[in-house]
């Protein structure tokens, strides 16, 4: 596991090499994020709704970390692409993307009245590049469902078992976009939309068989996936189609059933779309920013 921890060390502080972040940080709550404390909790599902890969249900332990308390936001994307301009819509390299990077942007300037929803059509790739200029990293999964359950063990949603379209989330009852973040009421963390709006990258590879066999401290999927990405970031084509990387959280897009807290997705690290964006993590009592471990 510690190996599995210091490769994603060493990725994301390549990423910051190449986006030119510093990687050291005040160990105090950062703006704009919130401490998740260190726990243990039920991963997983079991339910009749649950899909084979919620399962089986597994005690995982996280350490402590903070989270980002908001979607990463169109407004805040736009600082990280003027500051970037290889990550420009114009500009990024192909193997980042799909050809629909930034679609509804025009040029480098969001759409009009959509500065604080979250960005969307951003790739995994994209997202790795502004956590680290943001002097963070993305949540890995365990981290991830650890935060959204907001302390509640067991329950189907951020805030427990029951659905009320219009008013727990935005889903595709509202036949609506993207929402302004945070217009929907905070988890017992303190952290909007972590379900509904948009789906949000994690750090690690998907693989369905997953749980049966990780670690129950800080699980991390794809060690080997990773070591080619240190070996090949300078590439212009990445990682190949068959690979997946996680997304949690669900939609705009997505009924009740896709907004529960266990549910896994998943899409190639180069793909983006209108319901795919991000928040950002990072780790608490390390140096690093980058860091996942201490």
């Amino acid at each position: 596991m510690l190996k599995q921890l210091g490769i994603f060390a060493l990725l994301v502080g390549f990423l910051a090499f190449a986006v030119g972040a510093s990687p050291f940080v005040v160990d105090e709550t950062p703006a704009g994020m919130v401490l998740i404390p260190a726990g243990t909790f039920e991963m997983g599902s079991d339910d009749e709704d649950a899909d084979d890969d919620e399962r089986p249900v597994h005690t995982v332990y996280v350490d402590a970390f903070y989270m980002d308390k908001y979607e990463v936001t169109n407004a805040q994307f736009k600082a990280f692409v003027d500051a970037n301009p290889h990550w420009q819509k114009d500009r990024i390299m192909d193997g980042f993307h799909d050809g629909d990077y930034l679609k509804h942007w025009r040029g480098n300037t969001y759409p009009s009245g959509k500065a604080n929803h979250p960005v969307v059509w951003v790739s995994w790739y994209a997202a790795m590049a502004y956590a680290a200029w943001a002097g963070k990293r993305l949540p890995t999964e365990a981290e991830w469902e650890y935060a959204a359950r907001g302390r509640l063990a067991g329950k189907k949603y951020p805030w427990g078992d029951t659905f009320s379209p219009h008013a727990d989330a935005n889903d595709r009852s509202w036949g609506i976009r993207t929402t302004p973040v945070g217009a929907y009421a905070a988890n017992r963390y303190g952290l909007y939309d972590m379900a509904g709006n948009v789906w949000e990258w994690c750090l690690d590879k998907y693989d369905a068989e997953f749980y049966a066999e990780s670690d129950s401290r800080n699980p991390i999927s794809g060690e080997r996936m990773l070591r080619w990405i240190l070996d090949n970031f300078r590439l212009s084509t990445m990682l190949p189609d068959s690979f997946r990387v996680v997304l949690r959280g669900g939609s705009w897009g997505n009924s009740a059933q896709g907004l529960r807290v266990a549910n896994r997705g998943r899409d190639t690290p180069t793909n983006t779309s209108g319901y795919y964006g991000f928040r950002c993590a990072r780790a608490v009592s390390y140096r690093s920013a980058w860091g996942i471990c201490r």
